[in-house]
């Protein structure tokens, strides 16, 4: 089936409703094929290929014996089932295409996914809410997460790295959901951002420097705007001779340096205990004799050890936050660290942000699904109450077309950074005309003076 479905502009694609007619037979043949396979399905040491082809052959052999169906059918029906078993039933052939980035399962009938930033509605669907919720349990055992009633959410993550998130009744109404954020076959470089112009080569020119000067940056956008992405290609300009620690709740980063440590959180087990939350990670870290250390994203209390960590000798420290706009990232910040429980003054808060943090980059998805970098921002000192920032780059909209393309750049402002004495330190040189705003000389009215030709 072709898995390209047209976007419709006056209407969504319709749904495939009803009853699937082949439904008993695919559920009697797996049982049977489960039941006689068994342990072999779930062992390491056996060849996936091999696994595969003798799953398949019992499959065929097993449909070789019911009547009426046709040949077609038949092939569909080795895929469908085969699938069911190894892979993740219907939605195998969506995560096998590189075109999609995100899938969403809302209730066994209506299957949605997202390509280059764009939903559509897909002919994708379960048998029924049983056969939905027998794979979401198949997703999140392979990494020792559960879900039932007593916990009907649960993030966890498949075994190429893409981020899973499901939610069954009693807290959905519409029956189980999930939604699956795809991870990348091909990690994104630099160059590749500059070519999907989520960059300039000014802006990746700067950035390589900063994160080969130590700076710590935060790096803030709203959800799926491509923080990890951005995250992964900074880390490239990491030196192989620095010792990393990543911290995560479900590993997404994919860093190729030689001394790189991961750790990642894990949730409460069945009776309530045993959760290792990214806070104690982030401390117990600071032990492992950290050069730099990452953090996929702080959403709570860890935020006050990850400022502590950048004021204590870990310069070069980099992570992530939900945020709309830099100054909003600062605010979201402040309130992680007042979730940890000390009763701290707002100044004293603002001034281990404003010590610890040297940059914010921000990301947006724009209207026609591209994700860009929108504002490159230094983060100064205190003045009275405040933070002050100062942006360094500012994506400029030239003009948005009929067909949402939007059209635009990132463009320095002419500031330059207050931070340079760091590049200084480790030798790193800055040309002067990263800053330089395109024009500015020939734009620029100069006096003349009288006896001045």
């Amino acid at each position: 089936m072709e898995l390209h479905e047209r976007l419709s502009t006056s209407r969504p694609v319709a749904a495939t409703f009803g009853p699937d007619p082949f439904a008993e037979v695919k559920n009697r043949i797996h049982l049977a094929v489960i039941g006689e396979l068994g342990p072999q399905l779930f062992t390491a040491t056996m060849d996936p290929a091999a696994l595969r082809e003798r799953v398949i052959t019992d499959i065929r052999e097993k449909l070789d014996v019911e009547a009426g169906i046709s040949r077609d059918d038949r092939e569909r029906l080795v895929q469908e089932i085969s699938n069911d078993i190894l892979g993740h039933g219907p939605i195998e052939r969506l995560l096998a295409d590189d075109s999609v980035t995100e899938i969403m399962v809302n209730g066994p009938f209506d299957v949605w996914v997202e390509r280059q930033g764009r939903l559509y509605q897909t002919t994708v669907r379960f048998n029924d809410d049983s056969h939905l919720r027998r794979i979401i349990n198949k997703m999140v055992a392979q990494v020792g997460r559960r879900i039932d009633e007593s916990s009907p959410m649960v993030d966890a993550r498949l075994p190429d790295g893409s981020r899973v998130n499901a939610v069954i009744p009693p807290l959905s109404l519409s029956g189980p959901i999930v939604t699956i954020r795809k991870f990348a076959n091909k990690r994104l470089d630099l160059q590749e951002m500059i070519r999907i112009s989520t960059l300039s080569q000014e802006t990746v020119d700067f950035l390589q420097r900063c994160i080969q000067a130590q700076l710590n940056i935060l790096i803030s956008g709203g959800t799926g705007s491509g923080k990890t992405t951005l995250l992964n290609a900074l880390s490239q300009a990491i030196s192989d001779s620095e010792r990393i620690v990543t911290i995560e709740d479900a590993a997404e980063l994919q860093l190729k340096q030689a001394h790189v440590l991961r750790l990642e959180g894990r949730p409460k087990n069945i009776e309530g205990q045993g959760e290792v939350a990214i806070r104690d990670l982030v401390r117990n870290s600071l032990r492992m004799r950290p050069d730099r250390i990452i953090v996929g994203e702080v959403r709570g209390a860890e935020a006050l050890d990850m400022l502590q960590a950048m004021n204590t000798g870990h310069d070069g420290s980099l992570t992530t936050v939900h945020a709309n706009a830099p100054r909003d990232a600062l605010a979201r910040i402040e309130t992680m660290v007042l979730m940890a429980g000390y009763d701290l003054p707002v100044r004293a808060i603002r001034q281990q942000v404003a010590s610890a943090l040297d940059l914010i980059i921000h990301l947006e998805r724009m209207e026609d699904g591209t994700r860009r970098v929108t504002a490159i921002t230094e983060v100064q000192r205190m003045e009275s109450e405040v933070i002050t920032l100062q942006e360094i780059f500012a994506f400029k909209i030239q003009q948005v077309l009929p067909d949402r393309t939007v059209v635009g750049s990132m463009q320095p402002t002419g500031l330059r950074p207050t931070f340079l004495y760091k590049f200084e330190k480790r030798g790193i040189s800055l040309p002067n005309d990263l800053f330089a705003v395109p024009g500015a000389l020939e734009n620029a009215e100069f006096p003349v003076r009288a006896g001045v030709s």
